[in-house]
């Protein structure tokens, strides 16, 4: 039973107060002898915090809206008056030139975003859907932008990080300097270049074996026909060294969401190994918290994803109820979809390699600033301290997190938190205020460089008791040298992997132990059984994050146990779910020993994707009863927080689930050849259709057959419908069909013929629509351009710019190119002759929308380091693509073939606006948009 809270002590001397600061015995024993170096540490805190405390005391009703951070940054720039007693914090927030990196939570609107570039702010992404916007913003605007009506907050730019577990013997001594964008560019080619060359063989996981993905596919036959899965990360900047190697197949990359790194190309790698014949896709989690939410819902319902993974944790993540980014985990799991995601790699109390406490807040009765605060104790025996100490070896660059027991955005109990050093100085601190519509959220970051002697203090403010969270991720907890004793719980996991219905992974080594002890004087680090298979000796990797996950409200605020919101309240969630494998090779540059529950989540993921392969409409709670209940006991026995209900084998879910291989029929290209053997299909005329139905799938076609229809008013077709008999797996077979146009039917106006394949399996029907042009295509070439003034690219957004093309007269096209135009073409910088003047073109996303609202992406990633592109045709009919190109070849000139056809823009007619669309996804070079054009050819008229 914890102690009681003491009554609060008044401020009597500062040898009084700063007992606590110091960490030094309770009150109630003997006092020790006092020295001058204990009595500086004592009067540094109290004066530092005490400074801190008077700018948060008198901040106004605007500058509440802003973290303390960003108060800090802008009253040391406007009114150094006021700020020359605060400590010199050494994690001030990062400036480039005068700006930083905001996240304005706000009514988002025309007016709010126009606004923000009349303060001189830069876009970066918008979240309607999630009232967020992330910008780089004036230090000196931030006054102004926190005083408008439609904003609520303006926070530093929330941090991520992903859950790959990085050689700690690695780590630079200083920031290491950045890649250059021509370095990066050299790398990628170096690497394409080795791809294309002659191989040993392919890179495969160690977890294709150790899960027994390898035997279950080769005896049970199932390889992820039908299912497609989508992974999140940072990036996947070498996502065309992996297909030249083959490594990879086509991945389906939401526009302009690419990324930046490569940690996604790995996942997406493990994700082939396992079920090889599954779709990919993806989709970056780095642009801002609410994109990566955005980008949570866009691969399910855009992209049609039926397995969802990733590996990134914001540090704003709440762990007592779900906030956005789980939120969008929710809509998809609720849509059908299954959801992944890393556990994390911050320990556990069992290895004592976590650095977490939870529990109720309680009072020691010890002041610990100038106006208000006292310190929480964490001490649960009758003494008290009120520092957690950090260990040397894990306090550099560490995010610290501290969370209570209030809904998001509605805090009215004020806790702050201060980072000191062995001195007593205020290394950092974190006191926003929470006044009623505030998070409950505090966050401060140990400096790069580390050091000893760090420790954390926890402050209420203002408010009720409640049950806190203290988390230094990646860090530990440590006894220190100067008597401070560490204090640990288990439960350090949190975030969108602790949703309900989401799977938390852990990671066990599937092959070689992780090279290099946590922190010296640590154990070994555990190795996996490869080349055998997981088994109930497994071991778990020492660094993974433990559970359970306690929370306190529903999504929408509700309260979960209403009324009681400490330790005896809300609801625990068992996480992790499931353990599968890390320490896995790709063939990824970084990754060829890639570790974490990075590498953990999409094996797991991959396995069910191979569930939904080989039982097609099965229920997702069927899917999870298997995964849970099949997996291998391990660490503990029963269910546990550190691996859950244990490591996952394919082959025992497989066979659980009682999958089969599945046939996949469905139309491959057809063809549509006039009878009388014109060149052109015309309004009258009769066609002989040639429809071939391939078998992709992992099992014979049996009873195929295809109705061919045509929503096109008038058309006939002959015969309806044919039998394909059995087609066996890999095999084409095709028939053929005999069409007939009316004579009113209009050239220009294709037609449209829908195909439906049927055939014993449950993945049947598969149906397609194609289209075949009807009438004679015109030679005349109509032009229509874009007549504005030159519209700037915003560096480094994804909001990108678009400029209009109006288009009148045509009404069906027969062509499509879009040109990139240019006056004379150069590779300067800033070139105003050019069509699109920007440094660096591989920063850019170019898309083209008709009016009808079809997309396609014409390039993205191409060029490398070269300048500009002038007097550029992108064109279906071109031989090479424009993908292919190198920084050599800038200015960027000739006739291409866009990344996506640009034909199928075509479909509704052409006539109305349409938009080229610019995205900068990189930081430091700019440009603009000058000159474009679409190029359209009709019809002959009759």
């Amino acid at each position: 039973m914890r102690k009681p809270s003491r009554r609060p002590r008044t401020l009597l001397t500062t040898a009084a107060c700063l007992l606590a600061v110091v960490g030094m015995a309770s009150p109630a024993a003997a006092a020790p002898p006092r020295d001058t170096a204990a009595e500086k540490a004592e009067a540094n805190a109290a004066r530092q915090i005490g400074a801190l405390q008077t700018l948060k005391k008198n901040a106004t009703k605007t500058e509440a809206k802003l973290d303390s951070a960003l108060l800090v940054a802008l009253k040391a720039r406007t009114n150094r008056a006021t700020t020359s007693a605060l400590p010199r914090l050494q994690n001030g927030i990062t400036v480039a030139g005068d700006k930083t990196s905001v996240d304005i939570r706000a009514t988002v609107s025309p007016a709010l975003l126009k606004a923000l570039t009349g303060l001189g702010a830069d876009v970066k992404a918008v979240s309607n859907r999630y009232g967020s916007i992330r910008a780089d913003v004036p230090l000196a605007a931030l006054g102004t932008l926190a005083a408008r009506a439609d904003v609520k907050r303006v926070e530093e730019a929330g941090g991520a990080m992903t859950a790959r577990q990085l050689d700690p013997g690695a780590a630079p001594a200083a920031p290491a300097k950045a890649e250059s964008k021509d370095e990066k560019a050299a790398r990628i080619a170096a690497n394409t270049r080795a791809a294309l060359a002659d191989r040993a063989g392919p890179v495969n996981s160690a977890g294709d074996r150790a899960h027994n993905a390898d035997t279950a596919r080769e005896e049970i036959g199932v390889t992820g026909v039908g299912v497609k899965l989508c992974a999140l990360s940072d990036g996947v900047d070498s996502l065309a060294t992996s297909q030249a190697a083959g490594e990879l197949p086509a991945v389906d990359v939401l526009a302009a969401q690419a990324g930046s790194g490569d940690e996604g190309t790995a996942m997406l790698e493990i994700l082939h190994d396992i079920a090889p014949n599954a779709e990919l896709g993806f989709a970056t989690a780095f642009t801002s918290d609410a994109s990566f939410a955005d980008n949570i819902r866009a691969l399910r319902f855009q992209g049609e994803c039926d397995v969802i993974v990733d590996d990134v944790i914001y540090f704003k993540e709440a762990p007592f109820q779900d906030w956005i980014i789980a939120q969008a985990v929710n809509d998809v799991i609720a849509d059908g979809a299954l959801y992944f995601s890393s556990a994390g790699n911050e320990g556990n109390t069992v290895d004592g390699t976590a650095a977490h406490w939870e529990g109720d807040y309680v009072n020691s009765g010890q002041l610990i600033g100038k106006y208000a605060g006292y310190a929480h104790d964490f001490d649960p025996s009758a003494n008290t301290q009120v520092l957690q100490p950090i260990s040397a070896a894990s306090s550099a660059g560490v995010p610290v997190l501290l969370n209570w027991s209030d809904p998001l955005g509605a805090s009215s109990n004020d806790y702050d938190l201060y980072l000191l050093d062995a001195a007593g100085n205020v290394v950092d601190a974190s006191q926003n205020y929470q006044l009623g519509a505030e998070d409950p959220y505090e966050r401060v970051d140990t400096p790069f460089f580390g050091g000893s002697g760090l420790r954390l203090a926890i402050v209420k403010f203002t408010g009720a008791d409640r049950y806190l969270s203290l988390s230094a991720l990646r860090g530990r907890f440590a006894d220190s040298a100067d008597g401070l004793k560490a204090f640990n719980t288990p439960g350090v996991t949190f975030g969108h992997s602790a949703a309900r219905g989401a799977f938390s992974v852990a990671a066990a080594p599937a092959d070689a132990a992780f090279p290099r002890s946590l922190e010296p004087g640590d154990p070994p680090n555990p190795r996996g059984p490869f080349p055998g298979a997981y088994d109930e000796n497994t071991a778990l990797e020492r660094f993974s994050s433990d559970g359970p996950r306690r929370v306190f409200y529903e999504a929408d605020g509700t309260p979960i146990t209403p009324g009681n919101v400490s330790s005896t309240g809300g609801e625990l969630r068992q996480k992790p779910d499931i353990t599968a494998a890390d320490g896995v090779a790709t063939s990824v540059d970084g990754f060829e020993l890639f570790y974490g529950t990075s590498a953990a989540a999409p094996h797991a993921a991959a396995i069910a994707g191979l569930v939904l392969s080989g039982n097609p409409g099965i229920d997702p709670a069927e899917v999870r009863e298997a995964l849970t209940s099949t997996a291998i006991d391990i660490v503990a026995p029963g269910v546990d927080g550190r691996s859950g209900h244990g490591v996952i084998l394919a082959d025992r879910v497989l066979a659980y689930t009682g999958a089969s291989p599945q046939p996949y029929a469905h139309a491959g290209k057809v063809s549509v050849n006039p009878a009388d053997g014109g060149a052109y299909l015309h309004p009258g005329d009769t066609a002989t259709v040639d429809l071939p139905v391939v078998n992709t799938g992992d099992a014979t076609a049996l009873s195929t057959s295809v109705v061919l229809t045509s929503p096109t008013p008038g058309v006939t077709i002959t015969p309806r419908s044919r039998s394909y008999g059995a087609i066996e797996k890999g095999q084409e077979v095709s028939r053929s069909f005999s069409v007939t146009l009316p004579a009113s039917h209009q050239p220009g106006v294709p037609l449209v013929l829908t195909t439906r394949v049927t055939y014993a399996g449950a993945l049947s029907p598969t149906t397609t629509s194609i289209s075949a042009e009807v009438g004679e295509p015109s030679n005349v070439t109509v032009d229509f351009g874009y007549a504005g003034a030159p519209v700037a690219i915003p560096d480094a957004s994804t909001v990108g710019v678009s400029v209009p093309i109006e288009v009148s007269g045509v009404g069906r096209a027969s062509r499509l190119s879009l040109s990139i135009d240019g006056e004379t073409c150069s590779t300067a910088t800033g070139a105003t002759t050019v069509g699109l003047d920007h440094t660096y073109v591989s920063d850019l996303v170019g898309l083209l929308t008709s009016p009808s609202g079809r997309t396609a992406q014409v390039f993205a990633g191409a060029g490398g380091s070269g300048n500009n592109i002038c007097q550029a045709v992108f064109d279906d009919g071109a031989e090479t693509r424009f993908s292919s190109l190198s920084s050599a070849m800038a200015p960027y000139t000739g006739t291409w073939g866009p990344d996506d056809a640009l034909g199928g823009l075509r479909a509704d007619g052409v006539d109305g606006t349409w938009t080229f669309s610019a995205f900068d996804l990189y930081a430091a070079d700019t440009g603009s948009i000058r000159a474009v054009s679409l190029h359209l050819n009709g019809y002959v008229t009759p």
